[in-house]
């Protein structure tokens, strides 16, 4: 019998809240499969599975705000019947979703009145878009099943209503959860990593002139932006240096088998999320174009995959649509590294000997001393900037 339980989304998530199941009893799942919805501070995450079998039980239930490792359901191997997990199941313990917060789920009718205090079932798409339209989701009245609030019932609310929308006491309260995890994260990093910073100032102008060619043969919607040619570069100069690129756990520097790219995204209600792109380095600039474009709008609408939260490598922030020169960030642990643009703008550089006004952006390097030194991360964001004189190359 396989146990799923609930994964770490995130160095900074100690528990989550469960929403809802994407499967049932008798469903045969695969790896990548998402079989959960589970709501951490900073997003609704659909939870994917990373073992093969069918489910046998749903252990927990919606509502439940439970531990990282609390066990969720479990599943027969392949080959396993439902009798031999029956007999294994009678030799160990119990499996319990154990709640850290009890949050009662009531079971209501059909287009049930709101009574007043009472918690109501709501779907993640609707709760998203309650957020959005400024929409207390917990006020509308359910027609979905069991009196849940649908993406519908929201919609119709918010279209009936003329008043300028409130911020919900609940989103307020999510900030806040956001703001206190952001603050634990960061405060470990800097606890506990020796972080050394670095920067560089590089040249832009062969980028620049090669990105308006290559755009002005293309539609609008396939045009790049300067960001992918950041990722891109960032990702071959892991390939190059590849102790910028892994976890640091239990004592030890673990190298990144891929260079998963971690995104830094401010989010329209407040904060900061950094989800991951995979396989940067083998990736086009097209499709890495695409890949940012899509991880933005779902980051900020609050629907990311598991994978994209539990395994980035390495963070890149870019701060320059800010109007800030340089970042310096701090390591979002157990990463090693973390690279920060600012913005491009014209400046004063030598080139060729002599002095010209081109393009530019200061590109820095936050790097954990117990894995690389100052003499490896100048050689890493040198490699950045040499990438980025040959944009035709990415």
């Amino acid at each position: 019998m396989i146990e799923f339980k609930l994964p770490s989304l995130g160095a900074d998530m100690d528990k989550g809240k469960f929403l809802e199941w994407r499967i049932k009893p008798g469903d045969q799942v695969k790896r990548g499969d998402v079989v959960a919805v589970v709501d951490t501070s900073k997003a609704a995450v659909d939870v994917e599975i990373w073992n093969e079998g069918t489910v046998y039980e749903l252990i927990a239930e919606p509502g439940v705000t439970m531990r990282v490792g609390t066990v969720m359901a479990t599943l027969l191997a392949p080959g396993e019947t439902p009798e031999a997990a029956e007999a294994e199941k009678r030799t160990r313990p119990a499996a319990v979703a154990v709640s850290v917060q009890a949050e009662a789920v009531p079971v209501t009718a059909v287009a049930a009145p709101v009574v007043p205090g009472e918690r109501r079932r709501v779907s993640p798409v609707a709760r998203r878009r309650a957020a959005e339209l400024g929409v207390d989701a917990e006020s509308v009245a359910g027609t979905g099943p069991h009196g849940a609030v649908t993406l519908e019932d929201v919609e119709r609310a918010a279209a009936a209503t003329k008043a300028a929308p409130a911020v919900p006491a609940a989103q307020l309260d999510k900030q806040a959860e956001m703001r206190r995890a952001i603050a634990a994260a960061m405060s470990r990093s800097k606890r506990e990593i020796p972080h050394y910073y670095l920067s560089e100032r590089v040249p832009l102008q062969n980028a620049t002139l090669w990105l308006q060619a290559e755009n002005a043969r293309r539609g609008l919607t396939e045009r790049v932006l300067m960001a992918a040619l950041f990722l891109k570069s960032v990702a071959l100069a892991c390939e190059t240096y590849p102790d910028m690129n892994g976890l640091y756990r239990d004592g030890k520097f673990e190298p990144g088998a891929s260079v998963h790219v971690g995104v830094a995204i401010s989010l329209r209600q407040g904060g900061l999320i950094a989800p991951a792109i995979h396989d940067v380095q083998k990736k086009s600039l097209t499709q890495l174009m695409q890949d940012l474009t899509d991880l933005v709008k779902r980051a900020r609408a609050g629907s990311l995959r598991s994978s994209e939260m539990s395994d980035p490598t390495i963070t890149v922030t870019n701060l320059g649509d800010q109007g800030v020169e340089s970042v310096f960030g701090v390591i979002y642990p157990p990463q090693v590294a973390l690279v920060g643009f600012g913005r491009v703008a014209e400046l004063a550089c030598v080139v060729e000997g002599g002095l010209r006004i081109i393009p530019a952006v200061t590109a820095s390097l936050a790097a954990d001393h117990r894995v690389s030194d100052g003499h490896r991360g100048a050689l890493f964001l040198a490699e950045i900037r040499r990438l980025l004189q040959q944009p035709e190359t990415l």
